[in-house]
Order: structure tokens, then C-alpha cells, then sequence
């Protein structure tokens, strides 16, 4: 929007994946150097740490305006207002919003009354109401030279990440959906179905995008559809699938939902080319499911949807929380078994967070689970539990975080389960200090159990592309 607009913008993509770490003297020095009339950031909860950092050296050394956007800055916006680091913040979406911030400032004008705006004045929070959401197709096409795009691709192993949609029906405990939702209602004073929350790029458009990322840079090998749920609208997926068949000659990645799936969806999908299917199922336990996450799920239906994928050769992921509130050693161990029971080709783990202001936030806070000293620390939502269940099942959440792996494979009826189930024993038997001692020669153990079970043609599954993941070894056979 701004380049269109004829502004000249620059992009400081802060990842040391890239080559380019938190390092304050390099921003400083950049910033001096592009000299902008204005400093824009986006970050989610737990990279909000490092925005305070890079924020407070930029009022140190400029008087440059600074604008932060982002989940994290529109479900806490007078958190971060009232941290003294920005000048102003934008709920929601913002690409009206900041185009419209920035020309005022450019002419010299009043900015107090932008919607989608919030800012401070003689220490009074001024909070303007949104403006209704974008509509998709009115936006430009994406500006990817804003990255070092093939840098990004080829750290990444030419997985390319690309959304065709946004919003979700679901009100998901522990997401920020149903806290955007609210936002826009109260504030449009209009009903869930006017908002117009879940809207489409064109098939078109979606097309042409990819297109145009395969003629510009290389080694491109697969796309991943991000958005919250690719098969929600069969008659879309439809359209999607026969134009990408026609026109791209690359596999791709979508997100599922357990309850958006069949053999129809199924069939268009492996027929244009997917070759993974993703699936949220948070936790085996169907009260933990309806209860504490608010996805009213059935465990049959988890099982027929892996069974359908499956039967059409599709590769499927599935998605697991632990350190969930309320959650007990019987809660876990059904998330386990139900692993082992569908065998999705991989599975991954994170540790549960909560986000301020959503649903699960209040109920950990509620249960007077959460320890708000280690919730400000935490900078991932992959090593450390943030809530406090005792130290015993504490002590567990940490195996697990490691070792979920050998606990799915000792319930398969894998031929390698007895070796898994030997070795989780030991695990169990483990006191804090002695797995503190035995949890950093994990992952060389995974590494030489799984080399021998894979000479020996033995199926399991072994942490694989991130410490979070691990995958069937058909898969990882197969492609490495």
C-alpha cells in the first residue's frame, strides 16, 4: 500500500537464520543510514522482549516516530502504549490505517482521529474504532523484494510459506481469533456474519502470485498455504485446485480441520499436487478439548480424518499442546495413545502459553496457575511451561517436551515399540537432577537409535528438521 502509494519504505528483517541478528549497533546504524520519516514494527507476544529492546535504543539515539502493530499490540494496547516506546499503535489490520498515519504525518497533519489508531496525549490514551476489514482483493500484490526473498527460501529449503486467506470461524481458547472478532463488533456494532472476517484472494490472484514467485526466484520446492484453514470452503478449494493443476507444477502444504475434511476434499487435494495435510488436535483428552481449548472435537472423528487422508496418500501432520490447565497425567497419556493410534506421517509439540487476553489466559489465571515471572521470560512457547502444576507433573512436562517421541512410539504397535518402551521406563525413573544431566544427550540418542532401527528397516518415528518435530520414518527415508 505505501509503495504504491509512492512512498519509499525498507524492511530491517531482524533473524539470525538469515544473517541478520538482534544486534543494537547495526539497527542504529541502518536506521542512520535509510533515515525514515518513521519506524513501523510487528511482533507477537513472544518476541515482544526484543521490540522494547530495539524500541528503547531508537529513543535513545532519534526522535523518529514509532508505530507498532501486530496480534501482540491489539490484544494488549495499553500495555504497550503505557510502556512509553511508541508513539503510536495500530489494532488490527493496517494497511489502511498506516498508509493513512503516514500521510498525515508527511503533511504536517492531525493524527489523532485515524481509525485503528491508538495514541497518547497529555498522558490520556486516545483510542479510535476500526474500520471495517480489508477486502482482500483491493490490495496490491505483495512486495516480496522487501525480503531478501531467496535468502529466506533457501533457509528454509525452498519451503515457501503464502496465505490465500484470512480469519477463522473457530473461538479457539488459547488463539487471538475470537479477541479480534470482539475487537470489530463492539466497535462496528455489527454481527459476526457482517464483519466479513473470513475472506479470499481470488483464485486468480493466488495463481498469478505463485507464478510470479517461480519466475523470479529459484529452487522453489514446496508451497505452504498458512491460512488458519485452507478447506473450509469446498467450492473455493475447488476453484484453487483446478487452476493450480493447470498452471503449478510444485507440491504443496495446506492446514485442515478435523471437521472440514472428507473424501471429496481429500481426492482435489492429492489430484492438485498436496502432499501434506495439517491437523490441530491439541490434546487426546475430549474434556481437556472442550473444556479448557473450546474445540468440541470427538476422538472418532480425529481417527476418521487421518484414515481418509491417509487413504489417498496424503502425507498429514498433526498439532499437539501440553502443560494444558487442568491437565493430568491421564490427559496426556490419551494425547499420546492417540498419536500412536492414527500415526500421522509427523507430529508436532509445543508447550502451552498463555496469551494475554484470550480465553485461556483467563482461565489459567483463574486457576491461579500461571507464574507471571516466568511468563515475562519465556520467548518461545517450545522449552518451558509458563504455568505451575506441582513438581512432579512439572518435572514430566519437561521429559516430555524432549522425549514425546519415544512415548508415542512405545504405544504403537510399531515392531520397534519394546525397545521405546524400555527406554521411557528409564526415563520415568528419573529424578530433576538426573535428567537435567540426561536431557542434553537426547537428541544424539534419538539420532543413533534411529539410524540403527532404520538399517534394520524397523518404522518409528525420530525428531527430524526442528527439536519440536518428529516424523514417520517412511517420510524421512524416502526424501533424504
Amino acid at each position: 500500500m505505501l509503495k504504491k502509494r509512492g512512498h519509499a519504505i525498507s524492511l530491517l528483517n531482524i533473524n539470525e537464520k538469515i544473517g541478520y541478528p538482534l544486534d543494537l549497533d547495526r539497527i542504529r546504524k541502518d536506521i542512520e543510514n535509510y533515515n525514515p520519516g518513521i519506524i513501523g514494527f510487528s511482533a507477537v507476544t513472544n518476541q515482544f522482549q526484543y521490540v522494547i529492546e530495539i524500541a528503547q535504543m531508537i529513543k535513545r539515539h532519534f526522535t523518529i516516530p514509532i508505530v507498532c502493530g501486530g496480534i501482540h499490540a491489539t490484544i494488549t494496547p495499553e500495555e504497550v502504549l503505557n510502556s512509553g516506546y511508541f508513539d503510536y499503535l495500530c489494532v488490527g489490520e493496517g494497511e489502511h490505517a498506516l498508509l493513512e498515519l503516514v500521510e498525515k504525518l508527511e503533511k504536517g497533519e492531525n493524527t489523532s482521529s485515524i481509525a485503528n489508531i491508538w495514541l497518547k496525549q497529555n498522558s490520556k490514551i486516545i483510542k479510535n474504532k476500526v474500520r471495517p476489514f480489508v477486502n482482500l482483493n483491493s490490495l496490491p500484490p505483495k512486495d516480496y523484494k522487501i525480503f531478501n526473498f531467496q535468502q529466506m527460501i533457501d533457509a528454509k529449503n525452498g519451503w515457501v510459506g503464502i496465505m490465500s486467506s484470512r480469519g477463522c470461524p473457530f473461538k479457539c481458547s488459547y488463539c487471538f481469533n475470537h479477541q479480534m472478532v470482539k475487537i470489530y463488533k463492539t466497535d462496528l456494532k455489527v454481527s459476526t456474519k457482517k464483519l466479513h472476517y473470513i475472506r479470499h484472494h481470488h483464485c486468480e490472484s493466488v495463481i498469478e502470485e505463485l507464478s510470479t514467485l517461480l519466475n523470479d526466484y529459484n529452487n522453489i520446492r514446496m508451497f505452504i498455504f498458512d491460512d488458519d484453514l485452507f478447506t473450509l470452503n469446498k467450492e473455493y478449494l475447488s476453484s484453487f485446485c483446478r487452476e493450480y493443476t493447470k498452471k503449478i507444477n510444485k507440491p504443496f502444504v495446506v492446514n485442515g480441520h478435523i471437521k472440514f475434511f472428507d473424501d471429496e476434499i481429500a481426492h482435489m487435494l492429492k489430484e492438485a499436487g498436496c502432499e501434506i495435510v495439517k491437523f490441530g488436535l491439541e490434546s487426546g483428552s475430549e474434556r481437556i478439548r472442550k473444556e479448557v481449548l473450546f474445540r468440541p472435537m470427538k476422538n472418532s472423528e480425529i481417527i476418521k480424518a487421518f484414515e481418509v487422508a491417509h487413504k489417498y496418500g496424503l502425507h498429514t501432520t498433526a498439532f499437539v499442546i501440553f502443560g494444558l490447565p487442568y491437565e493430568t497425567e491421564e490427559d496426556l497419556l490419551m494425547t499420546i495413545k492417540l498419536l500412536a493410534y492414527i500415526k500421522p506421517g509427523r507430529f508436532r509439540w509445543s508447550i502451552f502459553f498463555p496469551y494475554t487476553n484470550t480465553a485461556a489466559y483467563e482461565i489459567s489465571k483463574k486457576g491461579g496457575l500461571i507464574d507471571f515471572e516466568k511468563m515475562r521470560s519465556l520467548s518461545n512457547f517450545t522449552e518451558e511451561s509458563c504455568l505451575n502444576f506441582g513438581e512432579q507433573h512439572n518435572l514430566w512436562i519437561k521429559k516430555l517436551q524432549k522425549v514425546l517421541p519415544w512415548y508415542v512410539n512405545a504405544y504403537t504397535d510399531l515392531p520397534s515399540s519394546s525397545l521405546y518402551l524400555t527406554l521411557i521406563q528409564e526415563i520415568k525413573q528419573m529424578d530433576a537432577k538426573t535428567w537435567d544431566e540426561a536431557k542434553t544427550k537426547f537428541f544424539s540418542w534419538d539420532e543413533s537409535i534411529s539410524q540403527l532401527l532404520s538399517i534394520n528397516q524397523k518404522e518409528h518415528y525420530a525428531i527430524k528438521y526442528n527439536e519440536f518435530m518428529a516424523v514417520h520414518s517412511n517420510w524421512f527415508q524416502k526424501k533424504d
